[in-house]
């Protein structure tokens, strides 16, 4: 598989906090790649600067071949870099069709297939098309904020902890529909909940403190009990 998105010792401060201390990694077309690691690891941080929105200070970050670090975020969306952030970031006071609307960069005949293609997936935003986002459960605002990020074609979906706050039952239908998904487009994923990274993640990397640790594929993961306990406190 061809190589997507590239990470190269990236470091990134928040005002004086350097949370990113050489982040390295390889994401390839059609696979879901997940990053673990413990809270405060730097997971968010790596998905928030691959998108510009807290600019690396060192290091390259290439896409579809094309150096993007020092690009505003606008701009790496434009180039088909879908994100949808931890807290999902939608418009409360706006409709789900508003919301939608908003989304999308280019109506055309390929942004509605797409459209329809979500819908029938989260067939419950089509239920409440009309309403607010702000009176959605917390299970559609996920649904609505993965939508947004899809709807355009996007070739990167970047997904920070889509699980968080969920009821299991809700965990299970967004994490289907991410494996549909995947069949449709490539996924970094940052996920807490190990038994969905596992069953979506077709390969991961670790960040310990703003560093890249370790990589390799999903199942090697799954079964070394002695990495999972020292990097993820899974006994």
């Amino acid at each position: 598989m061809s190589e997507l998105l590239r990470l190269n010792n990236i470091e990134t401060y928040i005002g004086q906090y350097h949370i990113l201390q050489g982040v390295t990694l390889e994401v390839k077309k059609g696979e879901v790649t997940v990053l673990l690691g413990r809270n405060g690891a730097g997971k968010t941080t790596t998905l928030r600067t691959i998108m510009g929105l807290n600019p690396a200070s060192k290091g390259s970050i290439v896409f579809k071949g094309e150096e993007i670090q020092s690009l505003p975020t606008y701009t790496i969306a434009q180039k088909g870099i879908g994100y949808v952030p931890e807290d999902q970031g939608i418009f409360a006071g706006l409709t789900v069709e508003e919301n939608m609307k908003v989304a999308i960069q280019k109506e055309n005949e390929e942004t509605h297939k797409r459209l329809d293609y979500i819908l029938n997936l989260f067939p419950d935003l089509k239920k409440f098309w009309k309403k607010p986002g702000g009176l959605l459960s917390g299970g559609q605002k996920q649904m609505l904020s993965i939508a947004r990020a899809y709807v355009n074609d996007n070739q990167l979906l970047l997904i920070d902890e889509p699980s968080k706050g969920l009821a299991p039952i809700v965990v299970e239908k967004v994490m289907e529909s991410i494996l549909q998904m995947k069949d449709q487009t490539t996924i970094v994923l940052v996920e807490q909940n190990f038994m969905m990274a596992s069953t979506i993640g077709d390969c991961f990397y670790i960040i310990d403190d703003g560093r890249t640790v370790t990589t390799g594929p999903m199942k090697q993961l799954k079964e070394d009990e002695e990495m999972k306990r020292k990097y993820l406190g899974i006994a």
